[in-house]
């Protein structure tokens, strides 16, 4: 009976050992692994806001040079949102801001929208999503150019009629097979700019611009088109 009572001891101790070992394997390797997709998901991002304002277009400390802006629902992300602002000399020229479009194909579609400013896009990347590859995964830079057609944009350029795809009328292209996917990403970029329009001058004032500048009323292209639909879109 000692004999088998000392066998029994001897199994449980090994079985607890392994059980720890096995559990402290799992538990380092999920946290080595979530921080490096941390590491690779922080690199993307930074990458995307260099593509949309080049360095050579600023020389302050983008990825450090972050304000908190105004809360609102517009851009289906944390509230208040930050954005990294880019400036020249001093003054902004521009500033970039995480938004979310929560009607994608497969679900959110994670941007980066960059916006002059006087309201223009100065470029918008996709840093995360689920879209189907072939299809939908066409908004990557890697896989087409499509996403690079916001550039210069405004709320008047095109008219608010327009800020659809073209299968709906709007003036943008669609993908063969996947109309879901760009459809959603216009309507983020197109939110996003009517809340730079509603928030700009607490906007500016947060980026540091300068009174005479920041009162300074957007040109009548970028306003063209604005209406109360859109604002309440």
């Amino acid at each position: 009976m000692a004999t088998i009572s000392q066998s029994i001891v001897r199994s449980a101790i090994g079985l607890g050992l392994f059980a720890t070992i096995t559990g402290g394997t799992i538990a380092l390797t999920q946290a080595v692994t979530e921080q490096r997709i941390r590491e690779q998901a922080a690199k993307a991002e930074a990458r995307a806001l260099f593509e949309i304002i080049p360095e050579s277009a600023h020389d302050n400390q983008l990825l450090k040079d972050t304000v908190q802006l105004p809360a609102s629902n517009r851009l289906d992300t944390e509230q208040p949102p930050k954005a990294w602002v880019a400036r020249r000399n001093g003054e902004p020229v521009g500033m970039i801001l995480p938004v979310v479009a929560p009607d994608g194909y497969s679900g959110d579609i994670r941007l980066l929208v960059g916006i002059a400013t006087d309201g223009t896009v100065l470029g918008v990347r996709v840093t995360s999503h689920k879209e189907t590859p072939g299809l939908g995964d066409r908004i990557e830079t890697r896989k087409s150019d499509w996403i690079t057609a916001f550039e210069g944009r405004s709320l008047g350029q095109p008219p608010h009629s327009e800020w659809n795809v073209k299968k709906n009328g709007g003036d943008f292209d669609q993908f063969t097979g996947a109309t879901i996917t760009p459809r959603a990403v216009v309507k983020a970029v197109r939110k996003t700019l009517v809340y730079f329009r509603q928030n700009r001058q607490v906007i500016l004032e947060r980026l540091g611009q300068p009174p005479t500048l920041r009162n300074k009323p957007l040109t009548p292209e970028s306003v063209a088109g604005e209406s109360t639909t859109l604002e309440h879109s």
